[in-house]
């Protein structure tokens, strides 16, 4: 387990450290101000739970049933209540990482001293991260107003010591043995507590933060192999010239073209448009793909934005306010985060998209201009990539629907109480399997576009030198090159594992210095 600590403040907390603790199991403290803060929210709503008039949360019912006054004997039994009763969810398993930042990003929200938790409850929160104990958590159960209800209800039953989770060894057991092992102590839930641990977006952010990483990653790579491919279709490296691209400023296309350019230089591949087959333009998806994966860059920006500001953001139902009122909002609704994680998975199926156009023009001997058809070593008795490319396809087909957005839609609930939902949590679900398949997407780009560049040298064109540091990666990653039919399987889950480790940006790095 890593070692590195991650200190939860009251003023939020970073993207980095959310991947540190949900990916790195980085260890989780609570700082002293926290620890501060926390104790005096907890005075506050002590001191409101004692009066006589109905608080949301502290004393009265919750949603529809807000309406109902609670005595001071039954509230420790409603905010048990709203725990068991909200763990609701259906469907498969949630991934660990998702759900460690999960009980990540709620903790930074209790340790901001706006929810009037109890110290304790905070620090078994943190308790529960370092021991490596994940709540089991359903695909199905989330809104994305109110927060992630169900996703979060299921970690708070396992602070209470019920329900399922993982332990560090990957088994699932039921929540107290777990606890009981590590020497935690579940939680007794006092006014407010069970409420203030269920009302987030911490699941759609979480998922959020990290599709990013990812995402940024990958958009380096398509630029990658963008690049090789253009290579391998002898196309112009003039369209990448920075002159041109500056009088169109957007930073994403810049920073797109100039990462191609420098993946390019020194390549005797460019330029033939005047040779045997004349051009006087390459196809929109070689010459327009600064653009594209451009446009998707500024988009990634936006989204790190909106996710900048929820990770700074207290997100709760009431909230304790520094003068002491204990006041209700709708800060807990999903459409921001919502909107952003739509958004993502629009880019990242036009990315997909242009990347198989790529794919498909290397293939065709019509449009490819000289190369063998389907890149085959004996074209009809080998198949070559044909079926490769079918499988891009799928995968594109697949991403053109999951960049249906979730936000468009709305499902009430709770009698009409909560009419209008963001449906984030379902955003983020899609753009996973989003991400996911776009790394497939770029990563048959890359074997195809590899192995063209290597029959291209077999003509005795000499290859950037990126190119060849790339190829040379790829090919000790296990990855084979040119030759007769083979299980292409293989060869394409061992590029699909380059592209998603990053290794075909660190391959080309050394050569062409660091990339955008």
């Amino acid at each position: 387990m890593d070692m590195h600590t991650v200190v939860v403040g009251t003023s939020g907390t970073t993207a980095q450290d959310v991947i540190a603790v949900a990916r790195g199991n980085a260890r989780v403290e609570l700082s002293a101000a926290a620890v501060s803060a926390l104790a005096a929210a907890r005075e506050i709503v002590e001191a409101l739970a004692a009066k006589p008039e109905p608080v949301y949360g502290v004393s009265t019912g919750f949603g529809a049933l807000a309406s109902r006054h609670i005595s001071p004997e039954l509230r420790a039994q409603l905010q048990r209540n709203i725990v068991r009763s909200h763990a609701a969810g259906m469907g498969p398993r949630v991934e660990r990482e998702v759900v460690r930042a999960l009980m990540f990003l709620r903790l930074k929200t209790v340790a901001s001293g706006h929810t009037g938790v109890r110290p304790e409850v905070a620090q078994t929160m943190a308790d529960v991260l370092n021991a490596g104990i994940t709540p089991v958590v359903h695909e199905y159960g989330s809104l994305g107003c109110s927060g992630d209800l169900a996703p979060l209800s299921h970690c708070a039953l396992t602070l209470m010591g019920e329900g399922d989770a993982e332990g560090p060894d990957g088994t699932v057991r039921p929540a107290g043995e777990l606890l009981a092992a590590h020497g935690i102590t579940p939680v007794e839930l006092r006014e407010k507590e069970g409420l203030a641990l269920l009302n987030g977006t911490d699941g759609m952010l979480g998922m959020l933060v990290m599709a990013l990483a990812d995402l940024r990653s990958l958009y380096t790579s398509a630029d990658i192999t963008a690049a090789l491919s253009l290579e391998a279709l002898l196309g112009t490296d003039k369209v990448l010239a920075p002159e041109l691209h500056a009088i169109r400023p957007h930073p994403g296309q810049g920073a797109s073209a100039d990462n191609m350019l420098r993946v390019l230089a020194g390549s005797g591949l460019t330029g033939h448009h005047q040779d045997d087959a004349p051009r006087v333009q390459d196809a929109y998806s070689v010459r327009c793909a600064p653009q594209v994966n451009g446009a998707g860059r500024d988009t990634l920006a936006y989204a790190a934005t909106v996710a900048d500001r929820e990770l700074a953001s207290s997100v709760d139902n009431p909230v304790v306010l520094p003068d002491g009122r204990v006041e209700s909002n709708g800060n807990f609704h999903g459409a921001p985060v919502a909107y952003v994680l739509d958004f993502l998975a629009i880019v990242a199926a036009d990315l997909g998209s242009i990347a198989e156009r790529r794919t498909d023009r290397l293939l065709d001997k019509n449009r490819s201009h000289g190369l063998p058809p389907f890149l085959a070593d004996d074209a009809g008795v080998d198949s070559g990539l044909m079926i490769a490319q079918y499988t891009q396809a799928a995968l594109v087909s697949e991403m053109k629907r999951l960049a249906v957005p979730a936000s468009a839609d709305s499902i009430p609930s709770s009698a009409m109480q909560e009419d209008h939902v963001s449906m984030g949590w379902s955003a983020a679900r899609k753009l996973r399997t989003a991400v996911d398949n776009l790394a497939r997407i770029v990563a048959v780009e890359l074997y195809a576009a590899t192995r063209a560049v290597e029959l291209r040298a077999a003509q005795g064109l000499i290859p950037a030198p990126a190119s060849l540091a790339a190829i040379a990666a790829l090919r000790a990653a296990g990855v084979e090159g040119p030759g007769p039919d083979r299980f292409l399987s293989p060869d394409l889950a061992a590029a699909d594992a380059f592209v998603r480790a990053g290794k075909l940006v660190s391959a080309v790095e050394p050569v062409t210095g660091p990339l955008a």
